[in-house]
């Protein structure tokens, strides 16, 4: 049995991970891993995900720049969720451009954005023609 034997993969063979920040441990984002991804990630210490939106791997900041070096993976206790511990490259884990993607809060029965907004998304991913 390989490490990767030890994860429990959901019925589509992927697992969720979640991106925390190594330095203050706040969570960046969540995603989706497949076999294939945590490989690559293991390997390279850049985290590379399984897109189910596009159906491919997904190497964070590939379109962006802003890519996320790995510094520790770890399994939960009941081995179907990893945790990433991670520098976020240019401060921007969000597609949104703002630094987490967790950036509405809950306040009085309505969703607030309590971060700002650090580089216009339509800077970030320029369209190729």
């Amino acid at each position: 049995m390989t490490w990767l034997d030890e994860i429990h993969w959901d019925e589509q063979g992927l697992v969720p991970v979640i991106a925390q920040e190594y330095q203050t441990g706040k969570v960046l984002m969540f995603a989706w891993m497949n076999r294939e991804a945590l490989q690559l990630t293991q390997a390279t210490n850049q985290a590379v995900y399984w897109s189910r939106s596009r159906n491919k791997l997904w190497r964070k900041g590939e379109e962006s720049g802003h890519v996320q070096k790995v510094h520790e993976i770890r399994l939960d206790c009941d081995e179907d969720v990893l945790l990433l511990s991670v520098e976020q490259v240019g401060g921007i884990a969000c597609h949104t451009g703002r630094h987490s993607c967790f950036f509405k809060k809950l306040e009085q029965q309505s969703w607030k954005v309590d971060q700002p907004l650090i580089k216009n998304p339509e800077d970030i991913y320029k369209r190729l023609t």
